[in-house]
């Protein structure tokens, strides 16, 4: 009779231990302490450098605002013009700019320039002022140009303030014969003259609402107001310019959103237009030029209108 052999039950219930041991190459499981860990140093480089761009954006602000550049190398002769160099005082410093007569002009247009070059920069667009009948006043800000010292908010003011008195009361110039003139942040600049003086007419191109708003438009997600300086706050004062008004603005301007031109427009007070052009922030002007000067001469015409040719 066989054997029936006995099955070993202790072999059998051995546990088999090769089946549970961990992987060599598994990672272990986080521990919550751990994952918390790495939360919490992730806020911490996210807010470093968040304090960062905040202090860079703060202490470059000025530079950013206003990018000055010294050098003049053309003036109007270049362009075959007759021209006066004009320096004035400002609070100790001096503004240079150029009265570029014309003859039997229909008035002087005092022309207020954007932020980045000098006048030198500006012969093209005070070649269509003189198209349009305008000597011309341009100057530079402190800092840009032949002006000493530093740009800013109030100095852009004083300066232009400054060349103002030096049509009206050194060149007896009367008031309604100047047309203010402004491109950009020189829009800025000219409103708070404009927003002071009665003039025969106001022209704001490109111009912004204010300083704050544009850095909001371009970084939504920095606190603007904590390191913007200079506020130029162009919608508090549009509402208190008395004389005729131009605003100009092209929906294609990707420094100057569109909807700040229609605001401003929008606060402006009577009487007042609106001229849409075409093209970028610093080319709308030529690229529209036909549709720019027409819309500029139908809003001249019934109030300073040309002088008959001589």
């Amino acid at each position: 009779m066989e054997r029936t052999p006995i099955m070993d039950k202790t072999r059998s219930q051995e546990p088999d231990h090769a089946a549970h041991e961990p992987n060599q190459w598994e990672t272990p499981p986080q521990r919550p302490e751990t994952r918390r860990m790495i939360v919490l140093k992730f806020l911490l480089f996210a807010a470093i450098g968040y304090g960062v761009i905040l202090l860079l954006a703060y202490l470059f602000h000025d530079r950013i605002i206003f990018p000055a550049t010294r050098a003049i190398y053309r003036d109007p002769s270049a362009f075959g013009w007759a021209f006066e160099d004009v320096v004035v005082p400002v609070n100790g410093y001096s503004t240079h700019g150029w009265f570029i007569p014309l003859e039997n002009a229909r008035g002087v247009a005092l022309f207020s320039h954007g932020n980045a070059g000098n006048i030198a920069d500006r012969l093209e667009s005070i070649g269509l002022l003189r198209e349009l009948g305008f000597s011309v006043l341009a100057y530079d800000y402190g800092g840009y140009g032949k002006s000493s010292g530093r740009a800013s908010e109030q100095r852009c003011y004083a300066d232009i303030r400054a060349m103002w008195r030096h049509l009206t009361e050194t060149r007896g110039i009367p008031p309604e014969q100047i047309l203010i003139f402004g491109r950009s942040l020189g829009g800025a600049v000219s409103a708070e003259l404009a927003a002071e003086v009665i003039a025969a007419a106001v022209v704001l191109e490109s111009t912004f609402l204010s300083t704050v708003d544009v850095a909001r438009d371009a970084f939504p997600w920095l606190p603007a107001r904590w390191f913007v300086r200079h506020h130029f706050e162009n919608k508090h004062k549009v509402g208190r310019i008395k004389s005729p008004l131009l605003i100009i603005h092209s929906p294609d301007d990707r420094v100057i959103p569109y909807r700040h031109g229609t605001e401003l427009f929008r606060l402006a007070a009577e009487p007042k237009q609106f001229l849409e052009i075409r093209g970028d922030h610093n080319e709308g002007f030529v690229l529209s030029a036909p549709a720019y000067l027409a819309g500029w001469e139908s809003f001249l015409a019934p109030i300073m209108p040309k002088p008959p040719a001589s």
